[in-house]
């Protein structure tokens, strides 16, 4: 299960993102985190993001997807991940589609948690209160003045993948405004529809290939058949043609041919009704020997 969750700050992504590590045994990646451990390994695009984040400027996109790549060829990441934090634009949008690609994976879906903007700051402004009721100091990015700007951020920068991911069809929505349990429970149904959706999909697709694999084993019968019949007949036919044989040995040879004519006859009918040009072989071959058969001994 590879997903990526969508959604202004305050949304909600980080609760649902955790219970669905949980449910799905899958890693969630944050490109904070993995820029920190890539730094730390001292990786080689660890250590060009390290001198770039020194430097007080900002990661470029080709570092981070290079992060991103290491990251997720690491065994736990084998069973699927969330990307969180990533990305934030189109481009990074287009270059992680191309980075999939290339390792043959792809997105199961793109999971927008659509919130109303005036109740989350409503929100952060209760919250903020109840600390300094508590007499607790407000966190710096807990309060209103910076969750306005960055919900301009993301206005302006990410929701743009709204559309990106709605025309390819990967984007689901959920009413963020639920419970946490509402939303936990809608997430939980469309996963299993769109996992529903790829289990039809891979059973149409592998349905040709094993009709066609079980008309080669028809195929492959049919020919067998017709050549122990032809074997039969030829056998029989041998033992009709010898001059030494005894009239019961004369007569237990042309009930023989009888027999494998009969045998050739039913594994023609077989050919018609499964494969055409295994069935014209069937039904040429011991005809034709059980008609020399009973030409010779007409003769003897």
């Amino acid at each position: 299960m590879r997903l990526i969750l969508l959604g202004p700050p305050g949304s909600g992504k980080g609760t649902q993102a955790q219970r669905l590590v949980k449910r799905y045994g899958i890693v969630q990646l944050s490109t904070g985190e993995m820029l920190r451990a890539a730094v730390a390994a001292e990786t080689p695009v660890g250590l060009k993001a390290k001198d770039i984040m020194a430097s007080g400027g900002l990661v470029p996109d080709d570092v981070v997807v290079g992060i991103i790549s290491d990251r997720i060829d690491q065994p736990d990441a084998a069973a699927g991940f969330i990307l969180d934090g990533f990305p934030r634009t189109v481009p990074q949008a287009e270059a992680l589609d191309e980075l999939l690609k290339k390792k043959h994976m792809k997105l199961d879906a793109v999971i927008e948690l659509r919130v109303n903007e005036s109740a989350l700051i409503d929100r952060v402004e209760t919250r903020a209160a109840e600390t300094r009721a508590r007499g607790e100091e407000v966190r710096v990015d807990d309060t209103p003045e910076v969750l306005t700007k960055r919900l301009a951020s993301y206005r302006s920068l990410t929701e743009p993948l709204i559309h990106y991911y709605s025309e390819r069809r990967k984007l689901m929505t959920v009413d963020g405004m639920m419970t946490i349990e509402e939303v936990t429970r809608e997430i939980d149904r469309i996963l299993t529809a769109v996992g529903a959706a790829e289990t039809k999909a891979s059973r149409k697709k592998a349905g040709p290939a094993k009709r066609g694999a079980q008309a080669a084993k028809s195929a492959k019968g049919i020919k067998t058949g017709a050549r122990k019949a032809g074997a039969a007949t030829a056998s029989a036919r041998k033992s009709a043609k010898s001059t030494k044989a005894t009239p019961k040995a004369r007569k237990s040879a042309k009930k023989s041919a009888g027999k494998a004519a009969k045998a050739g006859k039913k594994t023609g009918q077989a050919g018609r009704k499964g494969s055409k040009p295994a069935g014209k072989v069937a039904k040429t071959m011991p005809r034709k020997g059980a008609k020399k058969v009973t030409k010779k001994r007409a003769k003897t």
